[in-house]
């Protein structure tokens, strides 16, 4: 591999810069890997007009990165609440929609308000996906972000009431995943407003980005479905279309993720956030993670892993690269097994750092499924991993 390739993705790789501009701060997505590592792979790998592949885009890192350097670009992933942040991430508002935005801001801040009869909002609040919002820190939140909702039948385009959700699901984050003390519902609607107007200004920014490359909207494609079935797709059966590079971060084997939860004080998980984007939530958390959270039937990962990566093989080109960044909870086992499922897809390792370190280690930064008090763990190391279809 070119000495320059491989420094810009090692860099790229170790980098501990926090995760900024175009669309990416839209939501903090778990387990999302740092644009510049997307951008490094993209630059090395593909020219403009290329199609880059994410079978496994979680918060659409890959797919942003994508259309902003002229490429073109596919995501999938089983999880609606990943395919409607990427869509929301990608598609870009008319004048008509950012009014109808600021409308709905203006009415949702007014709306939050302690005296507001809690009946008024019951068939909003009331909502299954609505539960363990219960706690005392939580409660005003739930009412407020109820009451956001219930402003949104006055947008007009899908587009705008979904980037309208999707500036509540920022701000509802902010004030419930994770947090020791509980939000007032001044501070509430202080963000509203404020991720509004970050969030407008970064989209306006991605589409002039894109358009540096294009004056048209960008290709890109995002849809929910099994990796292991992409292969089956019109646009891939007939082998017409083949991607030109992968770039993505599949589930960790033995390493569980709330993919499609928050966290309230520690204590409980909440489906919230299929409530306030609207999408569905009908999977635990073994769907999302190839297993079992407590590691029973690793077997069951790597089966299903195999699958996906021989599904994702016969979208690539012959020559076409596959980059990855996976964690592992046992890596002197797992990585074997890995590997050895990529050469059963087709794919072949390429050396990155030269000589005999041809892999990347890093540590992860800041990721809130590392309990602390756990400390250094197997899981808390990344590795990155280069292969070419062959």
């Amino acid at each position: 591999m070119n000495i320059d390739v491989m420094t810009s993705i090692v860099e790229a790789a170790q980098s501990k810069d926090r995760i900024a501009g175009l669309t990416h701060k839209f939501y903090r997505y778990p387990a999302r890997f740092s644009p510049h590592f997307a951008h490094a792979a993209i630059m090395a790998f593909t020219k403009p007009g290329d199609l880059v592949l994410d079978p496994y885009m979680g918060g659409g890192t890959t797919i942003v990165e994508a259309i902003a350097g002229g490429r073109r670009a596919f995501g999938s992933d089983l999880n609606q609440l990943s395919v409607f942040v990427t869509r929301v991430k990608t598609t870009f508002l008319n004048a008509n929609d950012e009014e109808d935005v600021w409308d709905w801001v203006n009415r949702a801040t007014a709306a939050m308000s302690y005296r507001t009869p809690r009946a008024w909002l019951s068939h909003i609040i009331e909502d299954p996906k609505a539960r363990n919002l219960t706690l005392p820190i939580a409660r005003p939140v739930k009412k407020a972000v109820a009451a956001a909702l219930a402003e949104m039948d006055r947008i007009t385009s899908q587009r705008a009431k979904d980037f309208a959700r999707c500036v509540l699901l920022r701000t509802a984050q902010w004030a419930l995943d994770g947090r020791e003390r509980g939000s007032s519902l001044t501070e509430v609607r202080v963000r509203l407003r404020t991720f509004a107007s970050e969030m407008l200004w970064s989209l306006k920014d991605l589409r002039s980005t894109c358009r540096t490359h294009t004056p048209d909207m960008p290709n890109c494609t995002v849809m929910e479905i099994n990796a292991a079935h992409l292969h089956k797709m019109p646009m891939f059966s007939t082998g017409a279309v083949k991607a030109d590079l992968v770039v993505t971060s599949p589930p960790y084997p033995g390493v569980h993720v709330l993919y499609h939860r928050w966290q309230i004080k520690g204590r409980r998980e909440t489906p919230a956030p299929y409530w306030i984007t609207g999408c569905n939530d009908g999977q635990g958390a073994s769907y999302y993670n190839f297993g079992d959270r407590h590691g029973v039937g690793i077997e069951k990962y790597f089966s299903v892993s195999l699958d996906t990566l021989s599904s994702v093989r016969q979208l690539v080109r012959d020559g076409g690269k596959i980059v990855q960044m996976i964690a592992f909870s046992d890596p002197d086992t797992q990585l074997p097994l890995y590997l050895a499922n990529m050469r059963i897809a087709g794919f072949e390792e390429l050396s990155l750092a030269g000589g005999n370190h041809n892999r990347i280690w890093r540590d992860v930064p800041s990721r809130k499924w590392h309990a602390a008090l756990k400390g250094r763990t197997h899981s808390s190391r990344e590795v990155v991993l280069v292969h070419e279809a062959v």
